[in-house]
């Protein structure tokens, strides 16, 4: 489900996956990039999105393979962490690699 846009004639813009590039989950993705793992709460204030809104969007990217959940508790209190699964790592490496390349077809 890497979903890129079906115009073939869009040439690069073509090769630029729907699911990372919307802001939110390109958000996410570019801070699992770099980390471990994170929390959810952590990644509710680094977004600004609400629990809700942060859960479409996180239900969008594991539903695509992209990201892993794990669910446990922190004491008593539930507590779920954050990663970027290996197709996620190699779908946003894929996106960085088409991105570059649209914005370096661009003329100055």
């Amino acid at each position: 489900m890497s979903a890129p846009l079906s115009n073939p004639d869009l040439g690069p813009l073509a090769e630029i996956n729907e699911v990372i590039h919307a802001p939110v989950r390109l958000m996410i993705l570019t801070y699992l990039y770099v980390v471990e793992s994170v929390d959810y709460v952590f990644l509710m204030r680094l977004t600004g999105r609400t629990w809700g809104s942060l859960s479409t969007h996180m239900s969008k990217l594991e539903e695509a393979g992209y990201i892993l959940m794990t669910k446990g508790y922190l004491g008593k209190k539930p507590h779920t962490t954050i990663s970027l699964s290996d197709k996620g790592r190699a779908a946003f490496k894929q996106y960085k690699r088409s991105l570059v390349k649209v914005l370096d077809d661009l003329p100055d």
